[in-house]
């Protein structure tokens, strides 16, 4: 029987713009040998990325590379939305590694050309509608990563960090490669529509040991791309040790990656009464470690990176609660999936600038130093200060940082809609745990420098920190306020059976 594949060229024109930015950044290096032509060409390149995907996801939904029913390609408005962020991200991680690039700490071409195609990757992710394009385009995303995390010329760290990034995943991708050959031997199929219709229409495939088992390193070998507890170790390492643009993008885009693949799988392909309670168990976990973890720190890129890790735990919430919400309206199952998108879009953007702040305030090609090195930065730049305290008040969740607050709204919103008032407790006094770095990170931003000086002179600044202290202590008074009259009569009623 022949078969016919179709093949959409306009569906694919994100990929194409993408891989081709790749290319031209390479023959651009080699034949111009210029280093500021090929910044430029980089930075247009993830421009026209992102203007494409756009484009393309404004016109509905295209499907390609289609056998029947089964597309390995589908470009929607989800596929369009994390193509064009990761492209936007990518312009924005290259726009803080020029200061780095001209001081010489990375070749310029091959700095640019890894960068390009891990943003190939992402933007193939999106679109991915099998497993074998979703696992392929996953490490086509982390690939380039391994060498740019260690591409900083001179420092031991950085090799140090990406040998421990490179052996973590390639444990990570071997367990999601044979979650998806035991998925595969259990139901013949890999298209991830396929898949969810199988599991759904035959309970006796679902409920056979070889399919547990393949759920579980499915979904654990994804956590282990979003550093969920406990396969989050590699990632506070490999974030200190990277150049600091690097660690940016790890901390955006590569996220942004593993959340999209496990969103993918979990919505489209696992059962969610298998996946829902080790989601939830992931998120509560990672939320609780991080920001427990990020109390103690003292490095700054470590602050963020154990920080990073408690956002992904609010990332896995929504997903956790859907073993309660199945049995709901396909509302609160949608909600669930667009608090967990939602969520991810704004971290990422918040991340960014929090690293952006960071490196606008240390010398170029530096790491991030310790909080100490940040103490009066906001008095001595106020401008990049006050870019980098909006950001963690807004990773906080507090106002004016309105997109984090949104977010973190969203995100508890949806686990009541879902059933999960207890998982939407734990949010909200994780949240409150955060304000304690966040803000001490922030006041110490405006805080006087510290210089040596005699005893009798330090008293004058004591009052700093009790005020900084009450202000904290008021902001989290007002957060548990709110929290326990919005989440506590919707608890007792599911405690009461609603």
């Amino acid at each position: 029987m022949n078969v016919v594949q179709s093949v959409d060229s306009v569906a694919l024109l994100p990929a194409y713009l993408a891989a081709g930015t790749a290319v031209l950044v390479l023959v651009t290096d080699l034949l111009l040998a210029r280093p500021r032509a090929t910044v430029v060409v980089a930075a247009l390149g993830a421009l026209g990325t992102a203007v494409g995907a756009a484009l393309v996801g404004a016109g509905g939904e295209r499907r390609t590379f289609c056998v029947g029913p089964d597309c390995s390609w589908i470009f929607g408005g989800r596929a369009a939305l994390v193509g064009a962020v990761v492209a936007l991200l990518t312009l924005g991680v290259l726009a803080l590694s020029v200061p780095a690039l001209r001081a010489g700490r990375s070749p310029v071409g091959e700095y640019c050309f890894l960068l390009a195609c891990s943003m190939t990757g992402g933007v193939v992710l999106g679109a991915a509608g099998d497993l074998i394009t979703l696992i392929v385009a996953l490490e086509t995303l982390t690939l380039p990563l391994y060498v740019l995390v260690g591409l900083r010329r001179g420092s031991l760290a950085s090799a140090e960090a990406a040998v421990t990034f490179f052996v973590v995943s390639v444990v990570a991708t071997t367990l999601t490669l044979l979650g998806a050959a035991l998925l595969y031997a259990v139901t013949g199929g890999l298209h991830l529509d396929r898949l969810g219709t199988l599991l759904a229409e035959r309970p006796e495939l679902r409920d056979l040991p070889l399919t547990t088992a393949a759920v579980a390193l499915l979904v654990l070998g994804l956590a282990f791309k979003v550093a969920a507890v406990p396969f989050h170790a590699w990632a506070p390492a490999t974030y200190d040790g990277a150049p600091l643009p690097v660690a940016a993008y790890l901390s955006t885009a590569s996220k942004l990656g593993g959340v999209v693949a496990l969103l993918a799988v979990v919505q489209r392909a696992l059962p969610a009464d298998q996946t829902g309670p080790v989601l939830a168990l992931l998120a509560v976990l990672t939320m609780t470690v991080g920001n427990l973890v990020a109390l103690r720190q003292r490095r700054t890129v470590r602050l963020l990176a154990w920080s990073s890790v408690a956002q992904a735990g609010y990332i896995l919430a929504p997903l956790g609660a859907l073993a309660l919400a199945a049995g709901r309206t396909g509302e609160a199952r949608d909600a669930a999936y667009a608090a967990a998108v939602a969520y991810t879009v704004f971290f990422v953007v918040l991340e960014l600038a929090a690293f952006a702040g960071v490196t606008a305030l240390r010398p170029a090609g530096a790491d991030g130093g310790t909080l100490d090195d940040l103490r009066g930065a906001a008095r001595r730049h106020p401008w990049r200060g006050a870019a980098l305290g909006l950001a963690l008040v807004g990773l906080a969740g507090l106002p004016p940082g309105l997109a984090g607050l949104f977010a973190k709204v969203t995100v508890v919103r949806a686990l009541l809609d879902g059933g999960a008032a207890w998982l939407a407790l734990v949010v909200a006094v994780n949240a409150v745990i955060g304000l304690a770095y966040y803000l001490r990170v922030t006041a110490s931003l405006w805080a006087p420098a510290t210089t040596p000086a005699p005893a009798s002179a330090l008293s004058g600044g004591a009052v700093a920190v009790p005020l900084v202290a009450v202000v904290a202590v008021v902001l989290a008074v007002a957060t548990v306020a709110a929290v326990v009259l919005g989440v506590a009569p919707q608890l007792v009623l599911d405690l009461a059976g609603r």
